[in-house]
Formats: structure tokens, C-alpha cells, sequence
């Protein structure tokens, strides 16, 4: 086995690796410069004599990491009415989304405390975010 970064041959492989999955999204456009890790896994051609780079067999396996924006929201519960504090939120989330969309985001993501998650969590989907509990989202500490 062998991994290595993609290239653009290997598509209709990963393609093909995609569909047999059988996961309910499509495969994501990966020229888009926000996909900053593409490595593919490929099978070694036990039969050849050829050099290693040209002994490489099918590919079996793929990961891929693309850039997204973690929120975090400061705003003083000591400070103004809940109205005004309202009125700050709404001014902080439209100019942290034309700034996200301005550096080429495509999606960011909160984890709300569970203390305020149900509550604050209607505040947000009013503003259009999604809440997703079909997929279980998982940390990975580097």
C-alpha cells in the first residue's frame, strides 16, 4: 500500500469508490483551493518489476481535509437590554459572514453549550443555520 497526494487522473477512480459507499452527499469539487490535504491510497502492483512509482495498483482508499470556520461569539450578558444585545448579535453575525465569504469559506460551524443550546440554538436557526443531528460530528486534537 502506498499513499500519496491526488491528482486529477485519479477522479474517476474515487469516483467509482464514492458511489460504492453509498453515502447520501455528493463527492465534493476537489479543485476548490479549500481542500488543503488530498491524499489517495493505492494498492502496490505485486506482479511488477517495475519501479516503485510505476508498480502502483488501484486506489482503495482516499482523505481529504477541507478549511472551515469554527464560531465563537463573545458579547457581554452584562451590557444592554436583551433587545440591544440582540441588535449586536445581528450586526457581529452579518459582518462575520460577508468577512467568512470575502476569504472564501464555505460553511461555519458552532457548538453551543448545552446550557444555552436549545434556547440560543432557535436564535440561530432564525439567522439560517442548520442544526444537524443526522451526523455525529467527532474532534480530532492535533
Amino acid at each position: 500500500m502506498r499513499v500519496r497526494e491526488y491528482r486529477e487522473s485519479d477522479l474517476a477512480q474515487l469516483r467509482a469508490i464514492h458511489t460504492a459507499q453509498g453515502f447520501d452527499y455528493a463527492l465534493p469539487d476537489l479543485s476548490n483551493p479549500l481542500f488543503v490535504t488530498k491524499l489517495v491510497l493505492a494498492k502496490d502492483d505485486a506482479v511488477s518489476d517495475q519501479p516503485d512509482a510505476a508498480r502502483e495498483g488501484p486506489l482503495v482508499g482516499a482523505a481529504f481535509l477541507r478549511l472551515t470556520a469554527e464560531a465563537y461569539l463573545l458579547l457581554d450578558p452584562r451590557a444592554g437590554t436583551p433587545r440591544q444585545r440582540w441588535q449586536w448579535l445581528l450586526a457581529l453575525h452579518a459582518a462575520a459572514e460577508r468577512d467568512a465569504w470575502q476569504r472564501g469559506l464555505e460553511d461555519v460551524h458552532a457548538w453551543l453549550p448545552p446550557p444555552i443550546a436549545k434556547k440560543f440554538g432557535k436564535h440561530l436557526a432564525r439567522l439560517g443555520w442548520l442544526s444537524d443531528d443526522t451526523w455525529a460530528p467527532y474532534c480530532k486534537k492535533l
